[in-house]
């Protein structure tokens, strides 16, 4: 059985006295999401396709259509550039007081570990 690798961590933090500390596991899946959905693509000089672009859907109307269409793009986002995880579900729900507002909540599973996790992000949509 092949190992995945690890992959190089993500946003090395300097302490008081100049040593790194890279994050855990968890902690470089989470920040490598959060690059990946932020991500437009055509952004990256060196890989153009990378990236799930969900600012895209920033002046979408708030409707169950544009709903599935963030959900799709954010699975098949992260199944392409986050090979460390299994999407198991993504929701995303409406904001009862902010009407143009969503909540997008990720639950994915490490491959390496078992170990299930959940992110979740806000955004507004155009109306």
């Amino acid at each position: 059985m092949i190992q995945e690798p690890i992959s190089w961590p993500l946003l090395a933090v300097p302490d008081a006295n100049g040593q790194l500390h890279y994050p855990t596991l968890d902690e470089s899946v989470r920040q490598s999401i959060q690059i990946i959905l932020r991500t437009r693509p055509g952004e990256r000089l060196q890989r153009q396709e990378f990236g799930g672009g969900l600012q895209v859907f920033l002046h979408q109307p708030n409707t169950l259509t544009t709903h599935r269409r963030i959900h799709d793009t954010i699975v098949q986002a992260l199944e392409r550039w986050e090979t460390r995880i299994k999407v198991e579900r993504v929701e995303i729900k409406e904001v009862p007081e902010r009407p143009t507002w969503i909540r997008v909540e990720v639950v994915y599973r490490l491959r390496r570990t078992g170990v299930i996790s959940q992110l979740g992000l806000s955004m507004e949509l155009g109306g």
